[in-house]
């Protein structure tokens, strides 16, 4: 128990918080201490229903009993060797994660950020090795509205000047084409292009779906014009949308597959590059490296992700459950609802600007207890965690409907 003396509340330590810490983040105003399934309690006690599930980083709910008791299991042995040395875990965590995305190597790192400098890197280096693009002309297609980090590298290519200003000059090397738009990717492309990098949903825009055959038309693109695929599944991946990988729904596989967030069952950093042997054999020893990358309670809580989603069941639940979120969501449409875009239990909710921001609607689903975070404008987004039930759901979407019509 912590001590009455050093107890302070929410507002205390939200204050507390003010001089200390960089203003890189305007967190709603919730302090949360526990959390157990689909639930948060903030230090006075209050519960909410987590509506956002870490953007998708606690796809398999707060402290998953199968993936807490894999990382005790491992705390008690090894947890870091870096990778001067080999260690006990890491072999089976690739194998599975291979097996799972039907691709052949990994490329382990940490945050999600890293996995997609990873792949730039990946991606220049097999133009100049395997494409023959001349030294240091390769380029990299990518679209508009994309969010794939926040690294120097990664803000050069973003449209979202709020994340690129004050921090250039910026990398060059990238062309940025409109999202869902195959005549201008295809115009973009050339003889220098090493590959071409997108997020099949493109989650921070508002959960944006592309039109049924975009997917498909991208694969067909790289293909013909002789570059790689990048697709960016570290929000999208992993059970969210009702498969396994959204590149799924379009039966498309990429040559170059980035996995963040979910892989590390909310507990630890986990990220992947997953591609083909060709691409990832360009690398050799010496050219890239993380110290924490693959360590081996990553590796385990990694390996115990890809155990629950061979099962099948949180791809079903999504699937199943997100037709309950679509439904709630066509119900309140023209009733402070103007449009929504929703696949699995992934929902970007574009409320009527009258009624509020995106900001003011979320602070008014938490005086609900609902947990929800805005993107852009009046634009909420729903992501819960899919161990969520039918009755909890429907729940969040009362509290919606309770907050828009109020």
């Amino acid at each position: 128990m912590t001590s009455p003396v050093l107890a302070r509340s929410s507002d205390e330590l939200i204050r507390a918080e003010e001089p200390v810490l960089a203003h890189n983040y305007h967190p709603l105003p919730v302090v949360v201490a526990r959390a157990e399934g689909t639930w948060v309690e903030d230090v006075e006690g209050r519960r909410y229903l987590d509506m956002l599930a870490g953007y998708s980083a606690l796809n398999f709910g707060h402290r998953n009993p199968v993936l807490i008791e894999a990382a005790h299991r491992q705390l008690d042995r090894l947890t870091l060797t870096s990778r001067a040395f080999h260690n006990d875990r890491l072999a089976r965590f690739a194998e599975s994660l291979a097996a799972l995305t039907g691709l052949d190597m990994v490329l382990p790192m940490n945050t999600g950020a890293e996995a997609v400098e990873s792949a730039v890197k990946v991606a220049r280096k097999w133009a100049y090795e395997v494409k023959g693009v001349p030294a240091d002309r390769a380029t990299i297609v990518v679209a508009d509205g994309n969010f794939h980090g926040r690294t120097t590298t990664i803000v050069s290519f973003s449209t979202d000047e709020t994340a690129r200003s004050g921090f250039g000059p910026f990398t060059p090397g990238f062309r940025v084409v409109p999202y869902n738009d195959l005549a201008a990717l295809e115009a973009a492309v050339d003889e220098t292009t090493a590959a071409v990098l997108i997020e099949p949903i493109q989650g921070e825009a508002g959960v944006v779906i592309p039109d049924e055959g975009y997917l498909g038309g991208v694969r067909d693109l790289t293909r013909r014009a002789g570059c790689l695929f990048i697709a960016d599944e570290i929000q999208s991946g992993l059970g969210r949308t009702g498969r396994t990988l959204a590149v799924e729904h379009e039966e498309v596989v990429p040559d170059v597959l980035l996995l963040g967030k979910a892989l590390g069952g909310g507990i630890v950093p986990v990220s992947a590059v997953v591609a083909r042997r060709e691409v990832l054999g360009v690398l050799r020893p010496g050219e890239h490296g993380s110290t924490f990358g693959g360590n081996p309670l990553a590796a385990a809580v990694g390996s115990a992700v890809v155990e629950l989603l061979e099962t099948g069941e949180f791809q079903r639940r999504a699937a199943e459950l997100g037709v309950v979120l679509r439904e709630g969501l066509t119900a309140l449409l023209g009733r402070g609802v103007v449009g929504f875009r929703s696949r699995g239990l992934w929902a970007g909710v574009d409320v009527d600007p009258e009624i509020g921001t995106g900001r003011e609607i979320s602070e008014r689903l938490m005086r609900e207890g609902v947990l929800v975070k805005d993107t852009h404008g009046s634009t909420i987004r729903l992501a819960p965690p899919l161990t969520i039930t039918e009755e909890e759901l429907r729940s969040a979407l009362g509290a919606l409907e309770k907050t828009l019509t109020a």
